[in-house]
């Protein structure tokens, strides 16, 4: 799972992202990318928050969950449960299967990913969209911390959760 949230568990504003992170939009293009061989998997309303010049995803065999069943897109692999995206991703033979959003796919997938890539942005209230912020049955390792600069509005501080 990756995703980035303030420290009120904000992930998204209006259907899109609440902050402008250079650096860490940087390292979900990266780590999602892999070596060419990844998954994402996604929610219907993420996915319809992309910018069209980013869908799908390059690089990556996007997958989009919907519990609408006249739901379809060209070209877009459309599931309608979780499990059933993560086993296409399996049948795709993909590296990793990365949970990209939104609020509902990362509720329903909090027990079952194996680590979380957290950004925390530091800043308050910045969505209308928040997730429940993990707690101690996670470790934390921190690996990098970015300064506000020109390119992120917020600093961040970039780490890796793990079960307990």
């Amino acid at each position: 799972m990756i995703l980035a949230m303030d420290l009120d568990g904000c992930i998204g504003k209006q259907n899109g992202l609440p902050w402008r992170l250079r650096s860490d939009m940087l390292r979900f293009k990266q780590l999602t990318v892999g070596e060419g061989n990844n998954a994402v998997l996604m929610g219907r309303t993420t996915w319809e928050g992309l910018p069209n010049a980013f869908r799908p995803l390059p690089q990556r065999v996007n997958i989009v969950v919907t519990r609408n069943t006249e739901y379809s897109l060209h070209d877009v692999d459309v599931v309608y449960s979780i499990e059933a995206g993560i086993q296409l991703a399996r049948n795709k033979e993909c590296d990793e299967c990365w949970i990209i959003g939104g609020a509902n796919v990362y509720e329903q997938c909090r027990d079952i990913v194996e680590e979380i890539h957290l950004t925390s942005v530091e800043t308050s209230n910045s969505g209308d969209v928040k997730v429940a912020l993990f707690g101690e049955e996670w470790n934390r390792e921190v690996i990098e911390s970015t300064p506000q600069d020109s390119e992120n509005e917020h600093p961040t501080t970039y780490m890796i959760l793990t079960k307990s």
